[in-house]
């Protein structure tokens, strides 16, 4: 069994022992992505939310490009949001992004209000998804 580590500067770098993402066979297990500019590792949004989500979805775009993977290959993403009352707003952004995926259903999804996310975060999101074949 092997295993491909997914790695991309357009991402940020792990700021713990684990992998951007990992891929096996045509699966691709993305790391939960939080606001951190790629370039400086430092937090975006100054606490908007919608500023939040934004970084946060162009972080978990740029680890599946990097798998060779888009939006429409995604399967399955877990939400988690430091405050309940953000998931409109989430949602909101969230929806935007997979409804413009070519009529593929929207990925499985769960989403959780977490004690605490790293970086003082409002939001983080992880992904699976499938390699075309």
């Amino acid at each position: 069994m092997s295993f491909e580590e997914i790695r991309t500067d357009d991402a940020p770098a792990p700021v713990g022992p684990y992998s951007q993402a990992l891929a096996w066979e045509r699966l691709v297990f993305c790391s939960g992505q939080v606001a951190l500019d790629p370039e400086t590792g430092e937090m975006v949004g100054e606490g908007s939310v919608e500023k939040e989500i934004d970084q946060v979805l162009k972080n978990l775009l740029a680890v599946l490009e990097a798998a060779g993977c888009g939006w429409a290959d995604v399967l399955k993403t877990t939400i988690f949001l430091a405050d309940m009352g953000d998931f409109a707003a989430v949602n909101e952004i969230y929806t935007a992004v997979f409804r413009g995926t070519g009529g593929h259903p929207a990925p499985a999804r769960a989403c959780v209000q977490a004690a605490a996310l790293p970086k003082g975060a409002r939001v983080e999101i992880d992904a699976i998804a499938v390699r075309p074949a």
